[in-house]
């Protein structure tokens, strides 16, 4: 399938799963309430498809790979940040772990996705 627009990459589409995943726990109780690891890791998880989105636009495989890789960096973010939620108690183990899948799923679509395009010609 050839990819005309950043929403067909599959990258793109899990780290927008995840984006929703991450707000609904960081929207409610306790979470909601401690606004610093709230905002930081909605931020994260968005940054994890906005810089998907943004890269597509850069111009070279080169460019976009390297916001590629800033996504894939906001998804380690994002599991870091998972922790210190399941520590405080803010989310259980088992959501600790769907999420947790679903960031490790994102990350390693796009880490195909550089891998093709560094091994592709440059077609932009």
């Amino acid at each position: 399938m050839k990819i005309t627009r950043f929403e067909d990459i599959e990258g793109w589409q899990l780290a927008r799963e995840l984006t929703k995943r991450v707000y609904a726990v960081a929207m409610r109780g306790a979470f909601a309430k401690d606004f610093g690891l709230r905002d930081q890791i909605t931020r994260a998880s968005g940054s994890a498809m906005h810089n998907i989105a943004e890269g597509f636009d850069g111009g070279s495989n080169a460019e976009f790979v390297k916001f590629l890789r800033y996504s894939q960096r906001s998804c380690s973010e994002v599991q870091s940040q998972l922790y210190v939620a399941l520590d405080l108690a803010y989310i259980t183990l088992e959501e600790f772990d769907g999420i947790y899948n679903q960031v490790a799923l994102a990350h390693a679509k796009v880490d195909g996705f550089i891998r093709y395009l560094l091994s592709a010609p440059n077609p932009r």
